[in-house]
């Protein structure tokens, strides 16, 4: 890094601990700071969602497909999800099964279509509803 590179950086630190917090009770502080992060992060999660999804099928039917969701898709997705992300066997595990379940499905190309598109449907549908 370059001298100026971190001037640049004190400068910022310096000046990011002159700017008062929301509240003065730290636990309130806390509270705001975990609701924006989660609240940032679920944005994030959707507009990934919708960006992967809707490559194929367009962002407004990704967006009725995303919000049909069952709660037990949810939990299952949530569960694998931090099943991956908290020891390396899990990642491993977790991985795995998806690289299996993508090489099974591109074995099974035109059966998995036809009954990937009639789950998309009826997921959009209830998307709709909601």
């Amino acid at each position: 890094m370059t001298k100026s590179g971190k001037k640049v950086i004190a400068v910022a630190k310096k000046a990011a601990s002159k700017v008062p917090a929301p509240s003065p009770n730290p636990m309130t502080n806390l509270i705001l700071a975990d609701i924006a992060l989660r609240a940032g992060g679920a944005l994030l999660r959707r507009g990934v969602e919708k960006g992967l999804v809707g490559t194929a099928l367009g962002t407004a039917k990704a967006g009725k497909i995303i919000k049909g969701r069952t709660m037990m898709q949810t939990l299952v997705g949530t569960a694998l999800a931090r099943v991956a992300t908290r020891s390396v066997p899990g990642a491993i595990v977790v991985g795995g099964g998806l690289v299996a379940k993508s090489l099974y499905d591109r074995k099974q190309k035109r059966k998995a279509e036809a009954v990937g598109a009639a789950a998309v449907e009826e997921q959009a549908e209830r998307g709709k509803k909601a």
